[in-house]
């Protein structure tokens, strides 16, 4: 029997209840399927940590994890740790030294599922995110400087290497071609004089290799109203670091809400761990309710089977979850349900038999 070791770092706020039912829900899997099983070891980094130790992660954590097969992680952030620290401290962190340089995010429209969009079919909202992760202008590259003073001046680069581009971007046509979509680079090359005018140079040039694929270019505010007026257009959509990570939260609100939305942060050489995550956030404001929705953390169990190469059973968990919303049984009350986290994580597993 196969052996995956995995880590999770259930994190902060709702992060523990939402993960415990991913984990659950994986166990269930390898049970069912029996070729496989997993090693689960859970580490209490997140801002609790941080408030307590100082700091997100012991200073050996990267190395800790480094020999796992993949990380399930649940949520960053909390009062009283500011949001640059719980971020750039835990996920940027492990996102950059693990060279996670594709962020996968699915933004499909699930039967039964709310969407805020009038005369929208399911069918008609069905796209895969391909954001690059690991630079851009989340490089934390920049200065301070005269802080505290009339002439302060702060400079935020963005970063955004040949390499770093070009092998984004393939992935992307990779995936189009695979999926037999079409490919959409959303940029802002007419204001970035470099970084933007660049990364349409790579896509062209990239694209020379996919003559198959169709291939449409979008600065990223007609990006931004195509998929609130015409979300059918999209297939697979490749963009930087930034307008990713806008653009995906977007496209959660009209395929469900937050409540549903999952990524991936993947290394595709497998050289590292990848990891997987929902991408709702810590929801302090719920936290220890037993209210939160696991759907998107069980989602983001199926993304971690579909990148093991159990593509089968990630398909049976999101057809459990459109099961659910369109039988509106044991949902939680963010889905307009009145089940708690753990009776709706059951019920999904009772689903998968």
């Amino acid at each position: 029997m196969k052996q995956y070791k995995i880590a999770v770092i259930p994190g902060d706020g709702i992060g523990p209840e939402v993960m415990r039912e991913a984990v659950r829900v994986l166990e269930r899997v390898s049970e069912l399927d029996g070729s496989f099983g997993f090693e689960f070891t859970t580490y209490p980094w997140g801002c609790k940590y941080y408030l307590e130790n100082g700091k997100m992660m012991p200073d050996d954590g990267i190395g800790i994890l480094k020999d796992y097969d993949a990380i399930l992680l649940g949520a960053v952030g909390y009062p009283g740790v500011p949001d640059h620290i719980s971020l750039r401290d835990l996920l940027l962190k492990i996102r950059h030294d693990f060279d996670e340089y594709v962020n996968l995010r699915p933004v499909k429209l699930l039967k039964g599922a709310p969407c805020p969009l009038k005369d929208v079919e399911p069918a008609d909202v069905d796209m895969i995110f391909v954001r690059e992760n690991s630079e851009g202008e989340y490089s934390g590259s920049g200065a301070w400087l005269y802080p505290d003073s009339p002439q302060e001046v702060v400079i935020q680069n963005g970063v955004f290497s040949r390499k770093g581009c070009e092998r984004v971007i393939r992935y992307a046509y990779e995936l189009a071609r695979k999926e037999k979509k079409s490919l959409t680079s959303v940029s802002k090359g007419n204001a970035l004089n470099y970084s933007m005018v660049f990364w349409d140079r790579v896509f062209e040039e990239v694209g020379r290799d996919y003559p198959d694929v169709k291939t449409y270019k979008l600065l990223v505010d007609a990006a931004s109203m195509f998929m609130v007026k015409d979300p059918a257009r999209f297939g697979v959509v490749v963009t930087s670091n930034l307008f990713g990570d806008i653009l995906t939260d977007l496209g959660a609100a009209i395929a469900g809400g937050m409540g549903l939305a999952a990524g991936a942060n993947l290394n595709p050489e497998r050289t590292y761990p990848s990891m997987f995550e929902p991408i709702h956030g810590s929801a302090p404001d719920i936290a220890g309710r037993g209210i939160a929705n696991p759907l998107a953390s069980i989602w983001a169990a199926s993304q971690l089977l579909d990148f093991f190469g159990y593509e089968d059973w990630g398909k049976k968990i999101i057809d459990a979850i459109e099961r659910m919303l369109v039988e509106r049984r044991n949902l939680t009350p963010d889905q307009g349900g009145t089940a708690t986290t753990e009776e709706c994580g059951k019920a999904l597993t009772e689903l998968l038999q």
